[in-house]
């Protein structure tokens, strides 16, 4: 399983890479302020009401880039920069956030199935650190060793089929954001601009996650077929 470990580690770091690079363009874009003065939390409750979305609660949350949509409770929790910021960078993560508002109220289907896959993955991510432990343990041997890789391979599925999905929600997410910001007149060239390239770099994220689950279920897949050889 060592080869597990360096793709994981690959991974990270390209991970850290890229989250460091969103960082950095947040912080960029958050000095461009925005020429109609309007702050993330009023961003998102005017793209919400140009969609006629009354029933969704907008609220500060807390961290850094940590806004997100909750479809259960109906919540758009923008981070304290995004809430009350006045910059593109604001505007453009606001109406991201947004973005997934509409897709749920528009019953988007590949929400729908990201949504269906999560209590799979959290199950799917408890079952592997068992199965990696009994494996490091030397339990898993013989035909109940392949019984548990089998299992593992599935598991591993789930997750990279979880982050692939992921990837059409959030770039459908950001292209509808960055349409409704240039329809409602909220930003114009170097502005929009700026909010195209800070959603493209928030995306390029879930692209390295999703690469990296296919890359390990591929791995974990091909160590499953080379141990029944």
């Amino acid at each position: 399983m060592f080869g597990y470990f360096i793709i994981i580690g690959i991974g990270s770091l390209v991970g850290m890479a890229i989250s460091g690079r969103l960082k950095s363009k947040f912080t960029q874009y958050s000095r461009v302020p925005i020429q109609s003065g309007l702050t993330g939390a009023q961003i998102a409750k005017r793209m919400m009401d140009d969609y006629g979305i009354y029933d969704v609660n907008i609220v500060q949350g807390k961290g850094f880039l940590t806004d997100h949509y909750n479809p259960k409770t109906k919540t758009v929790s923008l981070s304290p920069a995004v809430y009350s910021g006045r910059s593109i960078a604001s505007a453009a993560v606001a109406a991201h956030e947004c973005g997934h508002v509409v897709q749920h109220a528009e019953a988007y289907s590949m929400l729908t199935m990201r949504s269906n896959l999560v209590p799979l993955v959290q199950m799917s991510s408890k079952l592997q650190q068992f199965l990696f432990f009994a494996m490091m343990a030397g339990i898993a041997t013989g035909a109940f060793g392949n019984i548990l890789l089998m299992v593992l391979v599935a598991t591993f599925g789930v997750t990279a089929l979880f982050s692939l999905v992921t990837l059409p929600v959030e770039f459908d997410a950001s292209n509808r954001a960055l349409a409704w910001i240039e329809d409602a007149g909220i930003a114009h060239g170097a502005e929009l601009d700026g909010a195209k390239d800070s959603l493209w770099w928030a995306a390029m994220t879930y692209v390295a996650k999703a690469m990296t689950s296919l890359v390990i279920f591929l791995f974990i897949l091909l160590q499953m077929m080379g141990g029944r050889d």
